[in-house]
């Protein structure tokens, strides 16, 4: 048996679960999400709810348990109770489009790491413009 076997096989095994690890995603441009958005019919169960989960609950900020905020972003609809967080089909006057590029006069989201790609924050964008569905 060839003696390299053994540690090539814990090589291998130590890489694949380093990728699957809740806080070790890291997605292209440094955001912290993997998440990529399509340029149009995006999903909130296929895209939205999976960069929230990567980006936004696992800092413990906007999970369903203890967080800073009012506003957990576990399910679609959380922002229900705090009007005009999410404007569907007006992504321009939605607090969370405002948060997430920077521009809502407090801090930028997710606070305490990167900000979210360009691809990300346009498809944040394009789900609002197309109704905030929950599909």
């Amino acid at each position: 048996m060839n003696s390299r076997l053994p540690l090539l096989v814990i090589v291998c095994l130590l890489t694949i679960t380093s990728f699957h690890c809740k806080g070790d995603v890291a997605g292209p441009e440094g955001s912290p999400s993997d998440v990529v958005f399509p340029a149009s019919n995006v999903k909130f169960g296929v895209h939205v709810l999976p960069l929230f989960r990567q980006a936004c609950n696992q800092s413990g900020c906007h999970d369903s348990g203890s967080h800073q905020s009012a506003l957990s972003l576990t399910a679609f609809g959380d922002w229900d109770h705090l009007p005009g967080t999410v404007v569907p089909s007006d992504p321009e006057n939605s607090q969370l489009v405002w948060r997430i590029e920077g521009r809502a006069g407090g801090n930028r989201m997710p606070l305490n790491t990167n900000p979210l790609n360009q691809n990300q924050i346009n498809g944040i964008k394009k789900w609002i413009e197309e109704g905030a569905l929950n599909n």
